[in-house]
């Protein structure tokens, strides 16, 4: 059964590692064009510094310049990174979608049954050398794509737990993988045909990485709250690397005035027309600004869980894939 499952898909590898070379011939010199435009621009020595305490007002500015001046510079390499958020479900499509069906829908797994070997064996042997490849694949993916956005990712205000560059580094892209090519195959197993089995992965895969990543992903762990005066020089202790989940301008019974925004007015609290800073929105004395959201330092503990739900919804599709394989004509 190991060799035969080899025969059947040693092109199917060779072109998948033939695809994986080319990415990396072309990732590779943009992130080192990165990295020494990072270094070139004194970042490295910002991003120490602002992850201590007490930073001066000065040094702050002149970071935030320069992150900006490397926004600007490679800013359009975020179309980049949403297109390699794809790659987990085109592994899905090509190597678990046509794992069972291919092989019903051209009736050869007839012949394989009729030789001595049962659908439980078959099964299991041919789900866990490509389980093991995959999951060989899926480390390298998420190893070189940590190195590829982490020059992005200090850059960014949100850090790490940004909604794109969480779900490209990290463990996470394992998770992500196993998972779509358990579908794949749990689909080719129900539907029994390729472009059927195709199509559930590709939309099923897309609803439960959307419905994760926006309904629970945010839930992990309880958000923090700060607040901070709309007046004076008070300022809120998020860091750099927080991942702000929303906030707004509270009146000081906790009613919400404006959402999405934050005011800072200067000290005596008076606009330029005179006018008493926020009278516009109807702010009332005592109105401060509010914020919610999840600590930078939770990255791996956030990882660590959305991976545990991707493995785990991987491993009962394909053990209800297995004992669906049972009923099969």
């Amino acid at each position: 059964m190991i060799w035969l499952t080899w025969r059947q898909h040693r092109k199917q590898a060779f072109y998948t590692l033939l695809g994986f070379a080319a990415l990396a011939a072309l990732m590779v010199p943009i992130g080192l064009s990165m990295r020494h435009s990072f270094a070139d621009l004194g970042l490295t020595d910002c991003v120490r510094q602002l992850a201590g305490t007490n930073v001066a007002e000065a040094t702050r500015e002149t970071c935030d310049a320069g992150f900006r001046r490397f926004t600007n510079r490679y800013g359009s390499l975020n179309l980049v990174a949403v297109l390699l958020l794809t790659l987990p479900v085109l592994v899905g499509l090509f190597w678990g979608a046509p794992l069972v069906a291919r092989e019903v829908e051209q009736g050869t797994h007839r012949f394989v049954w009729t030789q001595g070997v049962g659908r439980t064996r078959w099964a299991l042997v041919k789900f866990g050398l490509v389980g093991a490849a995959v999951l060989i694949l899926a480390i390298g993916y998420g190893l070189g794509m940590s190195w590829w956005v982490e020059p992005l990712t200090q850059a960014a205000h949100e850090g790490r737990l940004g909604m794109i560059v969480f779900d490209l580094q990290g463990i996470v892209p394992i998770g992500y993988t196993l998972f779509a090519v358990a579908l794949g195959i749990f689909a080719g197993t129900v539907w029994k045909r390729m472009l059927p089995a195709m199509g559930v992965t590709l939309a099923g895969f897309i609803g439960v990485r959307a419905a994760v990543a926006v309904l629970a992903r945010p839930h992990y762990q309880p958000a923090r709250t700060q607040t901070f005066p709309i007046e004076g020089d008070g300022t809120p202790e998020i860091s750099r690397g927080d991942w702000i989940l929303t906030q707004g301008v509270r009146n000081p019974d906790g009613t919400m005035i404006a959402e999405d925004t934050r005011i800072q007015c200067p000290p005596g609290g008076k606009g330029p027309d005179g006018r008493a800073c926020g009278a516009e929105l109807g702010l009332e004395p005592g109105a401060y600004n509010w914020q919610l959201y999840q600590p930078a330092d939770r990255f791996w503990l956030f990882q660590g869980i959305e991976t545990g739900i991707f493995v785990a919804l991987a491993l009962l599709l394909l053990y209800v894939a297995v004992r669906w394989i049972r009923r099969i004509a």
